[in-house]
């Protein structure tokens, strides 16, 4: 049987300290609490936590929660404020469900669902009374108020060297957006047509 990770009390130890000092040199130097100077933060005193419970009372779980796979539950509390939805929750559900947080595949599929998570939301602001604006919200109206061309040429700037490229990232996408719309306008248009 598996310890629960959070009860009260110090954790187990599975090796012998003896063992490793003898196998180690210098392991332990930091065992002697006078070489410490955490110590006092450290000192397990369960009176002075205040804490009333020895296992915490758990969280109700309404929703399936992703967990990692390393972790047999969750923990007792957990977010709820933003639960995974449409095509980035499925994305996070597998990333969860499939790899361990060790392997690259994990992080580089949670970070495709924070960008499928982005564009959802772009997509659903227009279905809003106030959809989003990528000329006011990106900055560019800055560019010409602000002396924003002008620090750009500055020559002391680490990123000169792509600056060029910053449009092309921040605009490129609703660029072929606003193609891909009129594309499905002229293909519609000329279906009835």
């Amino acid at each position: 049987m598996t310890p629960n990770p959070y009860t009260a009390g110090e954790p187990e130890r599975s090796v012998d300290r003896a063992a490793l000092r003898a196998r180690i040199p210098g392991w332990g130097a930091d065992l002697d609490p006078a070489d410490r100077p955490s110590v006092p933060k450290l000192r397990y005193d369960p009176g002075a936590t205040g804490a009333h419970w020895d296992v915490p009372e758990r969280q109700e779980e309404r929703r399936p929660r992703e967990r990692s796979i390393e972790h047999a539950e969750l923990t007792p509390v957990f977010g709820t404020a933003c639960p995974p939805k449409g095509l980035s929750g499925v994305l996070r559900r597998h990333a969860y469900r499939r790899y361990s947080e060790g392997r690259a595949a994990h992080w580089v599929i949670l970070l495709a669902a924070d960008r499928v998570d982005a564009w959802e939301s772009h997509l659903a602001s227009f279905a809003s009374p106030r959809p989003d604006n990528p000329i006011t919200e990106t900055g560019v109206l800055s560019e010409f108020s602000r002396h924003g061309v002008s620090s750009r040429l500055d020559s002391t700037r680490a990123d000169l060297s792509h600056t060029w490229l910053d449009p092309v990232v921040v605009a490129g996408p609703w660029v072929l957006a606003g193609g891909a719309v009129v594309a499905a306008g002229r293909a519609l248009a000329r279906r009835r047509g």
